[in-house]
């Protein structure tokens, strides 16, 4: 999951209001401005007298010769290292990110987050970005909050929708309002995972819910950010989940509450060429898979050879990781 610091020095109280709404993770400020901070809002600061202190847990490391790469490499796997350059380039982040280092990038506009995000198709995962002009930090942060993963998505076509009885399933209530074609992927094994559609629908019998996903029963994996899977029933307020949309888009919402009820459940199955996933959903009209198109597909109207948008690995999960495993399930 993608981290944002501000950089606010000299002491600018505009500029840490507009952080803390511009949704960054934490805030670096000179030595006894950490409290001030405290005083406008809940985060995390960086400083001589911070939550994280400079020289401690953190570093600021400038760069000036591939020698330094080493160094830098030892240094970060105890403490945190904010990477410095003479002048901005993405050769230190290119060969550091190749040998495994987890570095902060220093950053002073958009387009060099963007760049830093984006190297070596990974990217850094944490970068800190240096401004004095709020204008700037606020749509900076906009932009780079929308800038979540992007996930390959394939299309499947159903094989079958069967009623099993009666269940546990799950409502995800998020803090985001989700827009048509829109939903949280969703499915009975981290290697196959259906687009779940969220409540965004307009229909006769229930006012539209854009912030829920009526996701499945108890048991399913849905992705979360970081590449990672989480069980649907171990979700609680103020968790990170994933919402992505029919092309691939991600962004990531928090967790408002859960809603576990018994309900009758359907299983559904689908494949992608020789590849068969499934997932159990609730069986309500109001319960929605999502097409190629984004269109939303009530499972109780789906048919075989009806398309739908799936997410596929290869690799198996330990503990919501991936994992070079071979890993069976069923």
């Amino acid at each position: 999951m993608r981290k944002i610091w501000v950089k606010i020095d000299p002491w600018d109280k505009d500029l840490v209001t507009t952080a803390l709404e511009g949704g960054a993770d934490g805030i670096m400020v000179p030595k006894g401005f950490s409290q001030k901070v405290k005083e406008l809002g809940k985060i995390q600061t960086i400083s001589e007298d911070g939550d994280l202190v400079v020289g401690r847990d953190v570093v600021i490391f400038k760069i000036k010769t591939g020698a330094d790469e080493e160094e830098i490499l030892k240094i970060s796997q105890s403490r945190k290292v904010i990477l410095e350059t003479s002048d901005w380039t993405i050769i230190p982040l290119e060969n550091l990110i190749a040998k495994g280092a987890e570095v902060i990038a220093q950053v002073g506009n958009l387009d060099e987050a963007k760049t830093a995000f984006g190297i070596l198709e990974k990217g850094v995962s944490h970068i800190l970005f240096s401004t004095t002009d709020p204008i700037d930090l606020k749509k900076s942060l906009s932009a780079l909050k929308s800038l979540d993963e992007k996930t390959t998505l394939e299309i499947a076509e159903i094989l079958e929708v069967t009623p099993v009885g009666m269940g546990d399933r799950v409502c995800v209530d998020t803090c985001t309002s989700m827009t048509p074609g829109q939903g949280m992927l969703v499915g009975n094994s981290s290697s196959g995972l259906f687009l779940v559609h969220a409540e965004s629908i307009e229909n006769p019998y229930v006012a539209p819910r854009p912030f829920r996903v009526n996701a499945g029963a108890v048991h399913a994996y849905t992705r979360v950010p970081g590449g990672k899977t989480r069980y649907l029933s171990e979700l609680s307020a103020g968790d990170p989940v994933l919402i992505a949309d029919h092309k691939g888009n991600t962004q990531t919402a928090a967790v408002g509450r859960l809603k576990i009820e018994k309900r009758p459940l359907l299983l559904v199955r689908a494949s992608v060429g020789d590849k068969e996933i499934t997932t159990i959903l609730q069986n309500a009209e109001t319960i929605r898979l999502t097409g190629p198109d984004g269109e939303a597909k009530s499972v109780v109207g789906l048919k075989s050879k009806d398309r739908v948008m799936v997410a596929l690995e290869a690799s198996g999960r330990h503990f919501g990781m991936k994992i070079d495993e071979t890993i069976t399930e069923k």
